[in-house]
C-alpha cells in the first residue's frame, strides 16, 4: 500500500477542520443538559454529511486513523482528558480497517466503518461514569450546580451501553445522510 503523500495529509487537514467545526457547532446542544445523553446520536447524523464528503477521497489506509487521532488530541488540549486521545486514535483506526475492508469503495464497509469511528466520542461520555464524583466537581464550576443535578439524575450507569447504541445508530443514519446528499457523486468517484 502506498505511504501518505503531502497531498493526502493536506486532505486528512482540511476534512478533519471541517468535521471538527461541524462537531463542535452540533455537540452545542450539549449546554442543554436533558440532550447530554442524546450527543451520540445527533452528532454522527449531522457530521455523516461533511464525512462521506472527505470519504470520496480517501484511498489510502491511514488517513481515517488520522483523522480519529487529531479529533482525539484536539479535544484533549481543549481539556477533555487524555482518555480522548485513545478513543480516537482506537475508533479511527477500526474504522479504517472497516473501510479498507472494501477498499474505500464499499457502501456497507464505509457505512459500518463510519458507523464505528463516531464512537471516538464515546471518550467524553465513559469520562463521565468511570471518573463521575470528580467530572461533576469540574463540570459545576463550568455549568453550575443545577446543570449537575439534571445530568447525573438522566445519566444512571445503565445509561453508558444505550449511548454506544445510540451513536452507532447515529454513524449509520449519518452515513445514509450523506450518501443521499451525494449520491450523484458517488457514482462517478466509482463508490458503490
Amino acid at each position: 500500500m502506498n505511504k501518505l503523500s503531502v497531498k493526502d495529509l493536506i486532505t486528512v487537514g482540511i476534512f478533519t477542520a471541517i468535521y471538527l467545526v461541524v462537531f463542535f457547532v452540533t455537540f452545542m446542544i450539549g449546554y442543554i443538559p436533558f440532550l447530554i445523553p442524546f450527543l451520540g446520536l445527533i452528532c454522527p447524523i449531522i457530521c455523516g454529511i461533511p464525512f462521506i464528503l472527505y470519504v470520496m477521497k480517501i484511498d489510502k489506509f491511514g488517513m481515517v486513523t488520522l483523522t480519529g487521532t487529531i479529533l482525539g488530541i484536539a479535544f484533549t488540549v481543549m481539556g477533555s482528558g487524555l482518555i480522548m486521545i485513545p478513543f480516537g486514535i482506537l475508533c479511527g483506526l477500526i474504522g479504517d480497517l472497516l473501510m479498507k475492508s472494501g477498499n474505500y469503495k464499499n457502501w456497507k464497509s464505509i457505512t459500518w466503518g463510519y458507523a464505528i469511528f463516531s464512537l471516538w466520542m464515546m471518550g467524553f461520555v465513559v469520562r463521565m461514569f468511570i471518573a463521575r464524583d470528580q467530572y461533576f466537581k469540574e463540570i459545576a464550576k463550568s455549568y453550575g450546580q443545577d446543570y449537575v443535578d439534571i445530568l447525573e439524575s438522566i445519566t444512571p450507569i445503565w445509561t453508558l451501553p444505550v449511548m454506544f447504541i445510540l451513536t452507532i445508530i447515529g454513524g449509520l443514519i449519518g452515513a445514509w445522510l450523506g450518501k443521499k446528499m451525494f449520491g450523484k457523486h458517488f457514482k462517478k468517484a466509482g463508490l458503490v
